[in-house]
């Protein structure tokens, strides 16, 4: 089986608990307004993985504590996110994963998928609710779902939004995390002239 994937980042602090291997999957239907990710919402785009080998990188990649997935929109790769999922907590890591869609609507037909989930944080990005106040969302109207024991709401106090910038090889800056990402790039083009 196959997942169709925006970016890798094998280990990050600012997306979720700890540190975290993070994906972000290719392909959304959702659109929201002032959406950071609109790279990842294309579904012909992105590069195709075999889920067993991307599993695999995964529980050889050392020091981190879980799995972050976002997007794109994870549940629109459904079959390939309960694949990773169930077999991620199997090895004992933690899974946040973000979706555009509510709990409400996809607790009963995503059950077996939510089992193996211990963060879920839903709701679409709405720009008119636009706030950083609360780690790793962005808007008032996205909620914390703890699924099971490993994390709780305690968590909330402890983390703020971050970002983190990372520099690839050919000079490439890729920007991840949660903030005004509007206000970074007014001083990234400061620094530039």
């Amino acid at each position: 089986m196959k997942v169709k994937i925006y970016r890798i980042l094998k280990q990050t602090k600012v997306e979720g608990p700890k540190t975290r291997y993070c994906i972000w999957f290719q392909g959304c239907s959702k659109h929201c307004k002032g959406c950071f990710a609109k790279d990842t919402w294309d579904f012909n785009a992105g590069k195709k993985y075999e889920v067993e080998e991307l599993l695999k990188d995964i529980l050889n990649t050392k020091g981190i504590d879980g799995v972050t997935f976002l997007g794109g929109e994870p549940f629109e790769q459904s079959q390939a996110l309960e694949f990773l999922c169930e077999n991620i907590k199997k090895a004992g890591l933690s899974v946040v994963c973000f979706t555009g869609n509510k709990y409400e609507d996809i607790k009963e037909k995503h059950a077996s998928i939510l089992s193996n989930i211990d963060l879920l944080i839903d709701g679409e990005f709405d720009e008119s609710q636009k706030d950083f106040s609360r780690p790793w969302v962005g808007s008032k109207n996205q909620n914390y779902y703890f699924l099971t024991d490993r994390f709780n709401k305690n968590i909330l106090e402890e983390y703020k939004n971050k970002i983190e910038i990372n520099v690839k090889k050919n000079g490439v800056l890729f920007i991840n995390g949660m903030g005004d990402f509007d206000k970074l790039q007014e001083k990234l083009k400061i620094l530039k002239s």
